[in-house]
């Protein structure tokens, strides 16, 4: 296994870059708590050197044809995938997911999207509009210039690529800044992508806390910002990104809410209850974390549900057997402690789970309460933890309208063997992804985002060309201009 002490802190004009001068950030193994890595945050000096590296790059990548960015879009997506294993075990000691999570999710998607963009990256044109008398317009689609991804701590090799790709295949530079919880993975991103063929400046990693990502989305030379994170820091960028009338996209938590009918087939409802509350831990922010079970099975629901749980095994994430692995941070997992203390004390059942484990690490086991009601914290909050809250409902409509209670709106679930009423209610719960007899799936292929308070924007697919690129207009005169005097 390689080292995980990257080369360097930043990675900037298309090689590494260290300055001692930043504040020392620690990378902590989650499975032991031992501090692996250190990296330094970006002090102003680097910000500005990453800014106008990717002013200057960008210009030298737009002049390309798309054709031959999505050329090296594609090589650094065979690279990704030839050097998968590596690039796995560093995003298992980054976020401590286990091994078995890691080797099918993070780097392979990184790479699907890296390859979707690449794909569509020559495509990217405008159209002839013509008009009568002979005049037409035609329309040129134009990157924004530089753009800002700022990053999560649950997906960071993922987080880069889905920023990274369809902004690169647009023809924009990018500055990306992962969380300072995991900060390896987006320098092993860059370095492919610069190895790939990428010119220098057209993909930057700096590391920092707060400061340093404010520092990038207030800087005039920014044209875009792409956020992947809570509620309340969307609200501060985006406010900070509209002061400058920046482009944003927001892809930001929820509360979601999964809807399992009395006819849906128990064995894939409890499937996708896990997948949709206990995958990472319960770090994922599409989570199905409110789970409505008809009353009719209920309790068969928890029965086959706990022993489900009974049979995931909790250990090294390094061990490709097991299967449900640490929580990202000491932090993390006192944040989640603290939501299961007010799941106690406000009166829901505990079903399994609950107590840190005795081991070493940052270990929560799969948690359940059942009974819980609307008003309650657990079902009112996004925990971002391996916490399930079973809430009762009689009939379609009241579950309905209980489900879309929320300020949020990113993701939603039926589960139902009623093809008809799982596309009715699918549609009327406000979500911007939904699932019906499945959970948490996200092709590249596919748009992903959310509705109300979890973001605006969309990634992935061909929606999010529009968000990394603007539509020009040019009017062709073919006839003599008129004018009143």
């Amino acid at each position: 296994m390689q080292d995980p002490q990257p080369t360097a802190s930043h990675f900037v004009n298309g090689a590494y870059l260290e300055d001692t001068a930043g504040t020392l950030i620690d990378v902590v193994y989650p499975a032991t708590g031992a501090v692996i890595a250190q990296v330094h945050a970006a002090t102003p000096a680097v910000i500005d050197a990453a800014l106008e590296a990717a002013a200057a790059g960008q210009k030298v990548w737009a002049a390309m044809t798309g054709t031959e960015r999505g050329r090296i879009l594609r090589r650094a997506a065979d690279m990704m995938r030839d050097r998968n294993r590596a690039l796995s075990e560093l995003e298992t000691l980054d976020t401590g997911k286990p091994m078995q999570e890691t080797l099918v999710v993070d780097a392979t998607s990184g790479a699907d999207a890296l390859e979707y963009f690449g794909g569509l990256a020559g495509s990217l044109t405008g159209e002839h509009i013509p008009l009568a008398g002979g005049d037409f317009v035609y329309t040129r689609r134009v990157p924004l210039g530089v753009c800002v991804g700022i990053g999560a701590w649950n997906y960071p090799t993922q987080i880069a690529c889905w920023k990274g790709a369809p902004a690169l295949a647009c023809g924009n530079a990018m500055v990306f800044k992962p969380s300072e919880t995991t900060p390896l993975c987006a320098l092993k991103v860059a370095e492919i992508l610069h190895e790939a063929g990428l010119p220098a400046g057209v993909y930057n990693v700096i590391q920092g806390m707060g400061e340093v990502g404010g520092a990038l989305v207030t800087d005039p030379r920014v044209a875009k910002v792409s956020l992947t994170g809570s509620v309340p820091t969307g609200r501060k960028v985006y406010a900070a990104a509209a002061e400058g009338m920046k482009h944003v996209t927001m892809e930001l938590g929820g509360k979601s809410p999964m809807l399992i009918f009395d006819d849906a087939d128990l064995e894939n409802a409890v499937s996708g209850a896990i997948l949709g509350n206990f995958y990472s831990s319960g770090q994922v922010c599409s989570n199905g974390t409110r789970v409505f079970v008809q009353k009719g099975i209920k309790e068969a629901f928890l029965a086959r549900l706990s022993e489900r749980l009974a049979d995931a095994k909790i250990g090294d994430p390094m061990d490709e057997d097991v299967s449900f692995g640490p929580m990202v941070s000491e932090r993390q997992m006192r944040i989640v402690e603290g939501y299961i203390d007010a799941g106690l004390n406000e009166g829901a059942r505990l079903v399994t789970g609950g107590k840190q484990l005795e081991q070493e690490g940052f270990y929560l086991p799969p948690t359940v309460f059942a009974d819980v009601t609307d008003d309650m914290t657990i079902a009112r909050e996004e925990i971002f933890g391996p916490v399930m809250a079973v809430l009762d409902f009689e009939d379609e409509a009241e579950a309905i309208a209980r489900a879309n209670d929320t300020p949020f709106g990113l993701a939603a679930g039926v589960f139902t063997q009623d093809l008809t009423r799982g596309h009715r209610v699918i549609a009327a719960l406000e979500a911007g992804t939904g699932y019906i007899n499945t959970y948490n799936l996200a092709p590249v292929e596919a748009p992903f985002g959310g509705t109300k308070a979890s973001g605006v924007g969309r990634e992935n697919s061909k929606l999010a060309i529009d968000h990394y690129s603007e539509m020009r207009s040019v009017y062709v005169a073919m006839n003599d201009v008129e004018a009143p005097y």
